[in-house]
């Protein structure tokens, strides 16, 4: 597994090299210090896992998150616990305090394997129902149905026929049990089901902006445009 180093201070990301060394199974691919060059080596080497220090010089993990269509999985390292709300909110995979401990580094990385697992195990089974419960209704809905799915915060809005129910999920959880096949991550914030993609046309920027059957529109970010476009030529 690929992993990126993300932290501000050498002797810190020195640190965690060395305590990973143990774990034969994980690569550390690269190091960042500050979220310009971890954005740029996340697009470049494309890690599986990021370790992800909060506070650096021009912004903080958080924001580096927010700039990124398909984040790796992440594990906040820190000296400050005050943050470990709004990590898990993001859905990091855990939150490691400064020094990191040999014990919790293994139970972090135990926790990872046990996500690739479940992920595995259900990788050949793409969900095909979602039972959502929203104020007084409930719904089983059919994935198929769902034109777009829409982060807002830690939950995710679906666009279901006239009806926009709210799931309590993160976009991230949700887009692991999709169909590739017929859903497609359009930026940081949507996904959308191609099957009710009614055209595309060239966007700004190098973006794409997909119209969907029922008029609304979705823009296709910079990054995904080229994924897109092999998509639909393959």
């Amino acid at each position: 597994m690929k992993a990126l180093i993300v932290d501000d201070e050498p002797l810190a990301r020195l640190e965690l090299r060395r305590l990973l060394a143990a774990f034969a199974w994980i690569q550390v691919v690269g190091e960042a210090g500050n979220i310009d060059e971890a954005r740029a080596q996340i697009e470049t080497l494309a890690p599986d896992l990021a370790f992800l220090d909060v506070q650096m010089p021009g912004g903080t993990g958080f924001d580096l998150l927010a700039q990124l269509d398909r984040p790796p999985r992440i594990v906040f390292t820190t000296a400050y616990d005050h943050y470990a709300v709004k990590a898990f909110e993001v859905s990091a995979l855990d939150y490691l305090l400064k020094p990191i401990e040999p014990e919790r580094l293994a139970a972090a990385l135990a926790k990872l394997r046990t996500a690739m697992s479940n992920q595995a195990a259900s990788g050949d089974l793409p969900l095909q129902q979602l039972f959502v419960h929203d104020g007084p209704r409930c719904w089983f809905l059919p994935v198929r149905e769902v034109s777009l799915f829409v982060a807002e915060g830690n939950y995710v809005r679906l666009y279901w026929g006239n009806e926009r129910p709210v799931l309590g999920r993160s976009l991230a959880a949700v887009e692991e049990k999709l169909d590739a096949k017929t859903f497609f991550r359009a930026n940081r914030q949507q996904i959308v089901n191609l099957d009710f993609v009614q055209n595309v046309q060239l966007g700004s920027g190098g973006r794409l902006l997909a119209t969907l059957r029922d008029g609304s529109d979705v823009e296709i970010s910079r990054r995904q445009a080229r994924l897109f476009r092999a998509r639909m030529t393959v």
